[in-house]
């Protein structure tokens, strides 16, 4: 993959406001968008994906498709955005080739639909010629997890205690490609620490 077009790196304090800028990322989605999410266990994944929903206004409800490997989440014909597209959430953990990915057919919503893949990384990019890389990092952990890093290039962390939804975390946000070629607008609380 080539180098992003941007970056933008955000430090959030609790669970709560990593839900607050995903709903705000989410509200500038569009049928065609695919979202990578990177980062170890309990690092705010699922809590990021629930706030895309939110802002794309899907159906309440998002978990990890970690056991049926992909959810869809409908666009809610009373919700913010009635019309909108569906949320499709894929978790590619168990997952080891791009190969495998293509097998789950993502090419047939991929138009009509926002994509987000958890543990998507060097698996799904060849989806979409754009797309939003979003690593999120915390604070603690253990062993290194291969294929993560931290802002400052450090191994990312494998940390199973998934109880600490409150502490701080980094986000990064990278664009790549025509479709983001310019950072989206967030608002200025979300942007201020960039």
């Amino acid at each position: 993959m080539s180098d992003p077009q941007w970056e933008l790196s955000l430090t959030v304090q609790s669970a709560e406001e990593t839900h607050a800028l995903a709903a705000a990322l989410g509200s500038v989605l569009e049928a065609g968008d695919l979202v990578i999410l990177t980062g170890e266990l309990g690092a705010g994944k699922t809590t990021f994906t629930q706030g895309l929903g939110e802002g794309l206004g899907v159906r309440a409800g998002i978990i990890s498709p970690t056991f049926v490997l992909v959810r869809i989440h409908p666009s809610l014909p009373d919700g913010p955005r009635p019309g909108g597209p569906d949320l499709v959430h894929v978790d590619a953990y168990r997952l080891e080739s791009a190969a495998e990915i293509d097998d789950i057919d993502l090419e047939n919503t991929m138009d009509s639909t926002v994509t987000v893949v958890e543990w998507g990384r060097g698996r799904v990019e060849h989806l979409s010629e754009s797309l939003l890389d979003v690593e999120l990092h915390r604070p603690l952990g253990g062993a290194a997890l291969p294929g993560t890093s931290t802002p400052d290039g450090a191994d990312g962390v494998l940390d199973f205690d998934t109880d600490d939804d409150d502490e701080p975390r980094t986000i990064v946000i990278r664009g790549f490609g025509p479709r983001w070629a310019e950072q989206p607008l967030l608002p200025a609380a979300l942007k201020g620490n960039s």
